[in-house]
């Protein structure tokens, strides 16, 4: 292979992967978290995420805490307090 050839490959390589680190920043990774305590699902987005930090805050916890990695008694706390607060008919 030439030397040009070789440093446009990986210039290209570079340009490639470059690209799609920007791609995984831009993306949205909405999913489905069952509630057992009202036998319902909840779509996990921006709106879901805003009433957990605002959950979190109010109860004095640590907003930015995995919501699939706190204690399931806690989970169970934010569910009865996400069906007293707000949009909850919308999941």
């Amino acid at each position: 292979m030439e030397r040009g050839s070789s440093r446009l490959s990986v210039l290209l390589l570079a340009l490639a992967m470059a690209g799609s680190l920007v791609g995984i920043g831009c993306e949205h990774h909405y999913y489905r978290v069952y509630d057992p305590y009202y036998t319902d699902y909840h779509v996990w987005n921006p709106d879901e995420a805003r009433y957990y930090h605002q959950w979190a805050v109010e109860t004095h916890r640590n907003p930015d805490r995995d919501f699939r990695k706190i204690p399931p008694g806690e989970q169970k706390e934010y569910w009865t307090w996400r069906h007293n607060h707000g949009d909850h008919d919308h999941h």
